[in-house]
C-alpha cells in the first residue's frame, strides 16, 4: 500500500520536522556535553530518533531510518536499564555522529538528489559500541530489557491474541485545523502504536492511498482500537502530539471492544474490563495532564485546561481551545514584503500628487482621509516586517557546535557563553551573517584562545577558555558581538605581517590609528598564522566576513587588549526592505541618505573652506576639520552650482568618521523602499540601491561607507 502513495507532496513537512529534531537534538547534546544525561534526556533523545525512524521509513529513506533505529536502540537500553559508568563522552561522539549523517543526507534530499550515504560503518559502530554497554549493564547486574523491535512500515495489523493482562483502548487523535496532511500524522500514531499492539485498526483505514483522507481526519478526528499489555500512561507516550489538539484515550472492556470491532468489520474475544479514560488537551503540558488522577471525568465531558504559574489545575467543560499558529511558505512571505514596498511607493504617489498642488485647492477631506491611509500603511508595514523577524536561537546554536568541534580538534577547553540568542532580526538578514558569524567563532576558537594553559594561568586566567556569543538591538540595528579571554591582537605584529605582505603602504605604524591595525586582519591574503591547518591560515576568511557584512549595510568593528582579548562586533541592520531617508537634490538628480547616518545640516560660506595643494578639500565646522565632498563634481551632475554658499553642507557618520557633503536642496523625510541597482551602475562607487519617489522619479541611495573609502583613497 505505501508504494502507492506519492511521497511528492510530503517531502516539505519531512524536511522541516526533521531539521527541528535534528536542531533540538544537537542542542541537547551540546547542552550536556561535559555532564551526565539526566532521565528527561535520554527520553527526549529516544523520542526523537524514534520519529525521525518513523517518517524516514514512511519516505522509504533506509539508510537514515536504520541508523535512527540503532541510536534508538542505543538510548532505549540507557532508557530501561539506567546503568552507571556510561562513557558520555564517547555517546556524544556517537550521538553527533548520527546527527551528522542524517544532516548530510537531508541535504542531499534537500538538492533534489537520493540520499544515498553508506551507513554500515556507522551501524558496525553503532552495533559496537550497543554490545559494550549491554556488557556493562550485564557486569553491574542489571536485568536486559527485551529487544527494541521495529517492524517494517507497510504492517499495520498484528493478530489479536487476548490474554488476562491485556487491554483494550478507543483512541480519538483531533489535529488542528490548519495541520497539513494529516492523514501522515495519523499513520505516524499507528506505526508508533503497532509495537505495542496485539492488535490494531483504525479509521479512515486508507490514510496512505488516499489524500482525501486528511479532510475526514480534521472534520471528524483519526480513530483507533488497540490491543496491547501496555498501561495507558505508556500508550500516551508513543503518540505524536506535536500536530494534534486534542487527545482522547480511553481504555474500555472487552465486550465493548469486541462490540465497536464490528464497527469495524471485525470481531474479536473477551477480556476483563479497564479503567476510566484520559482525556488531554495538547496545548497543555502532557506530564502535567497524566499526574492529574484526582478527578475521574466521563469521557468527552471535560478537558484539562492549561496550568496557569501559582494556580492549581482547574477542569473547563466542553473548552475549545484556538489555534494561535499558522506556518506560511516563505516565499509568500517575501511576496507579500514585495507588495507592501509598493504600497508605499504608492502611497507617496498618491500624497505627493502635483495635482494636489493646485492654488485654492480644498483638500482638509483629503488630508484627514490620507492621515488615517498612513497610519493604517504603517501599522501594515510594521506587522509584515514583525512577520519576517526571526530569532537567533537556531543560527546561535550551530556556533555550539563549531566551538565544540573546533575545541576538540585543537586539544582546547573552550567553554561558549551565549547571550541575546532571542534576538530578532529579518530573514534575510539571518541568511546572510550565517557564514560570517562562523569564521569570527572559528577565528577567536584557533586565533583567540591561547595554545598552552599554562600561558592562561601564568596572566591569571582559569586554564578553560571563554567565548561570548551576544546578540541585542539598538537605533534600528542589530550588534552581534564575539569575544574572547584570549591572548589578544599584537599591533606590532600585524603591522609587521601586513608591511611583509605588501598589503599597506610603507608607513610608520605611528601614521595608523589603533582600530585600522586591527582592520588589517580583513584584507585578503592576511594570516598570522605561520602554517595552514583546517580551520585557518589560507589568508581568507575575515575578508569574506566583511564583504557578507558590507553587502547588507553592515561593518564590522574590531576592539582588543593584547593578552586579555578580542571583541569582533558585527552591526546590521534590522532589515533590508524598507529604511528611514532624507530626499536631497543635486541638479536635476535626487539622492537618499539613511536618517541613521546623518549629524547635522548646516549652512557655510566659502570662507570656511581649506583646499589642499593636491586638489583635496576640507571644511571647518566649530573648529573641527572635515573631509568635504562635493556630489556635485563626484558624479558630475554639471546643472548643480558648485558654490558652497548656494548649498547645504550634510555631516554625515559611518563607523566613527565623518564627512560632508553638499547638496543643493533638502526634500523631505519618509520611508524607503529599497530597490537593487542594475551591476553596471555598481561600479560607481558610493551608491548602495535605488527607489521610486512619489512623482515617479529614481532616486539613488548614498553608501556613506563607500564614499568614505573612495575619499580616503584618493
Amino acid at each position: 500500500m505505501a508504494e502507492e502513495f506519492n511521497t511528492d507532496s510530503m517531502l516539505s513537512v519531512y524536511l522541516y520536522e526533521n531539521g527541528q529534531l535534528l536542531e533540538k537534538l544537537e542542542g541537547i547534546i551540546l547542552e550536556k556535553q561535559d555532564e551526565s544525561f539526566d532521565d528527561s534526556d535520554i527520553n527526549e533523545i529516544f523520542r526523537i530518533m524514534h520519529t525521525i525512524k518513523g517518517s524516514s521509513g514512511m519516505m522509504m529513506y533506509e539508510n537514515i531510518a536504520k541508523v535512527s533505529h540503532k541510536l534508538e536502540d542505543v538510548f532505549y537500553y540507557l532508557r530501561e536499564s539506567h546503568p552507571d559508568d556510561v562513557p558520555h563522552e564517547e555517546l556524544v561522539e556517537k550521538v553527533l555522529a548520527v546527527s551528522d549523517f542524517i544532516t548530510e543526507e537531508i541535504d542531499k534530499i534537500k538538492d533534489g538528489e537520493d540520499p544515498d550515504g553508506d551507513e554500515s560503518e556507522l551501524l558496525d559502530d553503532l552495533d559496537e559500541f550497543l554490545g559494550r554497554l549491554k556488557g556493562e549493564i550485564k557486569t553491574q547486574g542489571i536485568r536486559l530489557p527485551k529487544p527494541n523491535k521495529s517492524e517494517e512500515p507497510t504492517q499495520f495489523y498484528i493478530t489479536p491474541v487476548a490474554e488476562d493482562d491485556s487491554h483494550f483502548y478507543r483512541i480519538v487523535i483531533h489535529y488542528r485545523n490548519d495541520t497539513q496532511m494529516s492523514n501522515i500524522r495519523a499513520y505516524s500514531a499507528t506505526y508508533a502504536l503497532k509495537e505495542i499492539a496485539e492488535d490494531l485498526l483504525f479509521t479512515p483505514d486508507d490514510i496512505l492511498s488516499n489524500e482525501a483522507s486528511a479532510d475526514v481526519i480534521l472534520n471528524e478526528g483519526f480513530h483507533m482500537l488497540l490491543q496491547t499489555k501496555t498501561c495507558k500512561d505508556d500508550v500516551y507516550d508513543l503518540i505524536d502530539s506535536s500536530e494534534a489538539e486534542q487527545i482522547t484515550l480511553d481504555e474500555i472492556t472487552a465486550e465493548d471492544y469486541g462490540r465497536e470491532l464490528m464497527e469495524f468489520g471485525r470481531e474479536d474475544g473477551d477480556v476483563p474490563p479497564g479503567a476510566p479514560p484520559i482525556v488531554i488537551n495538547l496545548d497543555d503540558d502532557p506530564q502535567a495532564a497524566k499526574d492529574d488522577k484526582k478527578e475521574t471525568p466521563s469521557p468527552g465531558d471535560y478537558v484539562v485546561k492549561k496550568k496557569a504559574a501559582g494556580k492549581g489545575k482547574t477542569l473547563a467543560k466542553n473548552q475549545t481551545k484556538q489555534q494561535t499558529i499558522i506556518s506560511v511558505n516563505v516565499e509568500k512571505m517575501d511576496a507579500l514584503m514585495d507588495l507592501i514596498g509598493e504600497l508605499v511607493i504608492a502611497e507617496a504617489v498618491v500624497l505627493q500628487n502635483p495635482d494636489l498642488k493646485v492654488p485654492g485647492l480644498e483638500l482638509s477631506n483629503f488630508q484627514k482621509a490620507s492621515t488615517q491611509l498612513s497610519k493604517i500603511t504603517t501599522e501594515l508595514q510594521e506587522v509584515i516586517m514583525s512577520m519576517r523577524m526571526m530569532p537567533l536561537t537556531a543560527t546561535f546554536q550551530k556556533m555550539k557546535r563549531i566551538v565544540f568541534d573546533a575545541s576538540r580538534k585543537l586539544g582546547k577547553d573552550i567553554e561558549l557563553e551565549i547571550i541575546g540568542e532571542n534576538t530578532e532580526v529579518d530573514k534575510n538578514i539571518i541568511e546572510h551573517i550565517s557564514d560570517p558569524l562562523m569564521h569570527l567563532v572559528r577565528n577567536s576558537v584557533d586565533h583567540g584562545i591561547e595554545e598552552n594553559v599554562a600561558d592562561r594561568i601564568a596572566l591569571g586566567k582559569s586554564a578553560k577558555g571563554k567565548i561570548t556569543l551576544m546578540a541585542k538591538n539598538e537605533g534600528g540595528k542589530v550588534f552581534i558581538s564575539v569575544k574572547d579571554d584570549g591572548k589578544g591582537l599584537s599591533k606590532e605584529k600585524l603591522y609587521k605581517k601586513a608591511l611583509q605582505n605588501g598589503l599597506i603602504d610603507n608607513k610608520p605604524i605611528s601614521d595608523f590609528q589603533e582600530k585600522e591595525i586591527f582592520q588589517f586582519i580583513t584584507l585578503p591574503g592576511f594570516s598570522t598564522k605561520e602554517q595552514v591547518t583546517e580551520l585557518s591560515g589560507r589568508g581568507v576568511g575575515m575578508d569574506v566576513v566583511v564583504k557578507n557584512i558590507q553587502d547588507i549595510g553592515g561593518r564590522l568593528d574590531i576592539e582588543s587588549v593584547e593578552g586579555s582579548g578580542s571583541e569582533m562586533t558585527l552591526m546590521i541592520p534590522l532589515t533590508l526592505a524598507i529604511i528611514n531617508g532624507i530626499v536631497v537634490q543635486v541638479g536635476n538628480s535626487f539622492f537618499v541618505i539613511e536618517t541613521a547616518s546623518i549629524k547635522e545640516f548646516v549652512r557655510l560660506t566659502e570662507e570656511s573652506m581649506i583646499q589642499e595643494p593636491s586638489g583635496e578639500e576640507y571644511i571647518v565646522i566649530r573648529g573641527e576639520c572635515y573631509s568635504f565632498i562635493r556630489l556635485n563634481e563626484r558624479y558630475n551632475l554639471s546643472e548643480s552650482s558648485t558654490k558652497v554658499d548656494d548649498g547645504i553642507v550634510v555631516v554625515l557618520d559611518h563607523e566613527g568618521r565623518q564627512v560632508c557633503i553638499l547638496i543643493d536642496k533638502l526634500l523631505q523625510e519618509q520611508e524607503i523602499v529599497v530597490k537593487p541597482i542594475p551591476s553596471y551602475i555598481k561600479k560607481v562607487k558610493g551608491l548602495s540601491g535605488c527607489t521610486q519617489l512619489g512623482d515617479g522619479s529614481i532616486a539613488l541611495i548614498l553608501d556613506i561607507g563607500g564614499l568614505i573609502q573612495n575619499e580616503e583613497r584618493r
